[in-house]
């Protein structure tokens, strides 16, 4: 056990001094702007900072100067120590992978108080100060002697940065024709608008008239700017949005879920999506994907299938599996790495998901499923923990490191998907994948974040439909 011991004033001469030396990273200076409030562009804002005196981001003058105080409540006096005062100059910036070497060095002691004055130096990796100054402390007079407490770990996540990074990337596309069916709730309003003022929609509103403005009047939002369509219910607002999609009138469908009829309203759009002669179907089966921003996962993550298809049977998982992947590659993983989860990791006949794993990896190996690497069946931990893969003795270029996790079923990848978001603190966009035109169902449970992300990523899965399809 490590212990953290004090120096009394009797056991302090002038002249004596303690030392430590830190190296400033980017993590410093992100904690410390959480914990001070501390947002100044020069020390958070390249572009900015690139153009001020320094042009660089700098470290905040008081990262140096709580460093001090680390030394003096530590070290020197050490434990029992009070802070009476502190005088700083500072003379030099500090930029991020420069060390400082704090000393502080006893310079006056008034034996009577107990009072100690410290010289204080701050000092850069060529030996150049920083910082100078003088602290004025009430040194101990009793031995301390305690265990260094252990600290807890410290993770820093900029929550939803990757989303914002998707909805950044489609913004420099033109709007998308986009059909907003069954418009009648003014948070799916307040939505819709917002995509549209982020330049990545141009919305058709359908939904019965008077319902639509009195969503509207309730959100206070102007919609007169929008091309409105009036029907009487939800049910015929998803007829009239999957027959513009089949005659090319618009590129993306946003589905209004209401909370409590999830169900109904999935059905009523899936089902007319679906329908052989009036539907948008394609010779891929329609699944939906996931892109989660999990703030302990280092890169996005790709869940599928959590809202199509409830028991799929092995016919259909190679277009589930080639859904994500070509949704991976739009968004810039050249070649996704793809996880298919099971409860095992070895294949067992009697457990047909480890079966049809198997059989999905010799697919991919003979090109039936296309640029990607599969690997399966892997437990959820082996497939998103590297540890995890290496205790299980496991050898793949995806165990550790997955982009896309393939759930067996829709009732494993929803329950996935809301543990990561509830207790996993994850943000997540989703689309429907697989039909003519991409379809964004608008949970009720949502931020405005994710629907706005959500078309984003599918205003992406348009434009970059070709492109893909050339490569």
């Amino acid at each position: 056990m490590e212990y953290i011991e004090n120096r009394t004033f009797d056991e302090i001469k002038v002249g004596d001094s303690a030392s430590l030396m830190r190296t400033l990273s980017q993590e410093d200076i992100e904690l410390f702007a959480v914990m001070s409030g501390d947002v100044n562009p020069a020390h958070l804002d390249e572009e900015y900072a690139k153009n001020e005196m320094f042009q660089k981001v700098i470290g905040h003058g008081m990262w140096g100067g709580s460093l001090i105080s680390t030394v003096l409540g530590t070290k020197m006096p050490g434990p029992g120590t009070v802070y009476l005062g502190q005088t700083l100059k500072f003379k030099r910036p500090v930029g991020i992978g420069d060390t400082i070497t704090v000393t502080v060095t006893a310079l006056e002691m008034d034996a009577e108080k107990k009072r100690i004055v410290f010289d204080c130096v701050c000092a850069n990796q060529e030996g150049k100060p920083v910082i100078e100054g003088q602290a004025t402390v009430l040194a101990p007079t009793e031995k301390v002697r305690r265990p260094r407490p252990e600290l807890p770990d410290v993770f820093l996540h900029d929550r939803g940065a990757r989303l914002r990074a998707v909805v950044d990337l489609a913004k420099r596309n033109k709007p998308v024709r986009t059909a907003v069916v069954h418009a009648v709730h003014p948070e799916l309003l307040k939505d819709a608008v917002r995509a549209a003022d982020n330049g990545l929609i141009d919305p058709i509103l359908i939904g019965n008239e008077s319902r639509v403005h009195a969503a509207a009047e309730e959100a206070e939002i102007d919609i007169d700017q929008f091309e409105f369509m009036d029907v009487e219910h939800s049910h015929a607002a998803a007829e009239l949005a999957i027959s513009l999609a089949r005659n090319g009138e618009i590129e993306i469908i946003v589905q209004n879920i209401r909370a409590g009829m999830e169900a109904q309203y999935t059905q009523e759009i899936m089902s007319a999506a679906v329908r052989e002669h009036t539907g948008i179907r394609t010779h891929r089966r329609m699944s939906h994907v996931y892109v989660m921003d999990v703030p302990a996962y280092p890169r996005p993550l790709f869940v599928t299938d959590a809202m199509i298809n409830p028991d799929p049977g092995f016919e259909v998982k190679p277009d589930i599996a080639q859904n994500a992947i070509d949704m991976a590659r739009i968004l810039g993983v050249d070649r996704p790495k793809v996880a298919l989860l099971a409860a095992i990791n070895t294949v067992d006949r009697r457990m047909r998901t480890t079966m049809e794993a198997s059989a999905l990896c010799k697919m991919a190996e003979r090109g039936q499923i296309r640029n990607a690497v599969l690997d399966g069946p892997l437990t959820y931990d082996t497939a998103v923990s590297e540890t995890a893969a290496k205790h299980a003795n496991l050898t793949s270029e995806v165990a550790g490191r997955a982009d896309i996790v393939m759930c067996p079923d829709m009732e494993s990848g929803e329950l996935l998907a809301k543990q990561l978001k509830y207790l996993a603190g994850a943000r997540e966009a989703g689309v429907v994948m697989g039909a003519k035109v991409p379809i964004v169902l608008a949970n009720p449970d949502d931020t405005t974040h994710s629907h706005v992300a959500s078309c984003a990523l599918a205003s992406l899965m348009v434009r970059g439909r070709d492109r893909l399809e050339s490569r």
